[in-house]
């Protein structure tokens, strides 16, 4: 297995991932999220490829202070097998070559899996609330109606 930039030919298979694993909402365009992460000076999106073959991918960005990380999903076929744990080692060395000292995520609330992951990787809850809000009102619209037809 080799951790590498996406490559182009599988960035289609990089957002169907994201799409199979549950990564994506409504008012997400995950296509739109790749193309941004690539294109921009700040972030990258790496890849687990094995005979071109994607197993997993992981997004990592940092904003001058903290380093993010997103869209971190293995093939479902291929979990339990470290892809990811070498995934968030890739993340974690991106930022820090960078010279950027801390790592963040943003995992819901409700994904207790994941959350154990995270701990089980030294990651660990820094009791801070993240609040946003979509700059475009349509988006926003589809958030909240989405949001309120979810805990109904």
């Amino acid at each position: 297995m080799l951790i590498t930039p996406l490559p182009s030919e599988l960035e289609h298979d990089a957002v169907q991932l994201w799409r199979d694993c549950g990564l994506t909402r409504p008012w997400n365009d995950p296509g739109a999220d790749l193309g941004r992460a690539l294109e921009g000076p700040s972030s990258t999106v790496l890849a687990a490829v094995t005979d071109g073959q994607l197993l997993g991918t992981v997004m990592a960005g940092q904003d001058g202070h903290r380093g993010w990380v997103y869209y971190l999903a293995v093939q479902p076929g291929h979990r339990e097998a470290g892809i990811g744990r070498a995934l968030m080692n890739a993340a974690e060395s991106w930022p820090r070559e960078q010279g950027i000292p801390k790592l963040q995520l943003m995992v819901r609330a409700d994904n207790t899996a994941v959350i154990k992951f995270y701990e089980r990787l030294g990651y660990v809850d820094q009791r801070v609330a993240v609040l946003g809000r979509f700059l475009d009102e349509e988006l926003q619209a589809l958030r909240e109606q989405n949001s309120s037809e979810r805990f109904r």
